[in-house]
């Protein structure tokens, strides 16, 4: 690459960089956006592993033509302020920036990086405000079913649980399971891209993410509705001790995510054995 395509690559990243600062300000204020900041990170990580593949630079002019595509997008973003339109635009850039040196043949070897940066994108708060609600009430009513299954007097409300003893106990956002399912989701990506083989199984892992999510979530919901019936609801939902449950079934989940390859590999071997 000559000097003068690192100038221009230099001043689209600095286009670039309100949106960036936008994406940032997101990422900070919301638990479920925090892994935006290491998204880059891992992108960076995915091309330097992969840049062997895309061999010596072949420029392609259609490259162009995608980063003024981007560009323009970027401004309709700027328009509307959205942040989603903003980020999605960045790796469109992206994408053009990598057509423009290694062509589409590039591009599609380089397909994992770039496509992984759509994950430090912000989701519309459109999509995510009705997400949050229907999960709510999707995990109040599984846990107060199940409760009810084990002989205990719940009962439920919208998203609120009304103890035995007529304590109230709110399912609130953080315990709809949404920081779960956004922060696993380009876990489980990385962990398909890097240790499963064929479309299918990664495929596999990367659905597995929704039930472990929403398991490890009703598991949180659950273990603090039968704390909070037998130490009260101030001491279930408060102190160090909430914090850790939810810190625990997240890890549960990242367990049971990283189990589901092995697993896999495990349930091969056993059907191989057996005699045709």
């Amino acid at each position: 690459m000559r000097r003068s395509d690192w100038a221009w690559i230099g001043m689209l990243a600095l286009v670039f960089v309100p949106a960036l600062l936008a994406m940032s300000e997101v990422w900070s204020s919301h638990d479920y956006y925090t892994h935006g900041f290491l998204v880059p990170l891992v992108a960076a990580a995915g091309f330097r592993s992969n840049r062997h593949r895309v061999g010596a630079v072949r420029r392609n002019v259609r490259g162009i033509y995608i980063i003024a595509l981007s560009l323009l997008l970027y401004m309709l973003g700027m328009g509307v302020t959205s942040v989603t339109v903003q980020g999605v635009a960045l790796v469109l850039a992206v994408a053009g920036v990598v057509v423009r040196f290694w062509g589409f043949t590039g591009l599609k070897r380089l397909a994992f990086p770039v496509a992984f940066l759509l994950f430090m994108v912000p989701l519309p708060a459109s999509w995510v405000g009705p997400s949050i609600v229907s999960l709510q009430l999707f995990v109040s009513k599984a846990s107060v079913g199940i409760l009810q299954a084990m002989g205990l007097g719940f009962s439920r409300e919208g998203n609120v649980l009304q103890l035995p003893d007529g304590e109230t106990l709110f399912v609130a956002e953080a315990c709809s399971g949404i920081t779960s399912l956004i922060t696993l989701m380009p876990l489980g990506v990385v962990v398909a891209y890097f240790t499963e083989r064929t479309l299918a199984r990664r495929l596999l892992v990367v659905a597995s993410v929704v039930p472990l999510a929403m398991f490890g979530n009703l598991v949180r919901v659950l273990g603090t509705a039968l704390a909070a019936q037998s130490f009260g609801v101030e001491q279930a939902i408060s102190g160090p001790l909430h914090e850790m449950a939810g810190l625990s079934t997240f890890v549960l989940a990242c367990f049971g995510l990283l189990a589901i390859g092995p697993a896999l590999r495990f349930f091969d071997r056993q059907r191989e054995r057996q005699p045709a």
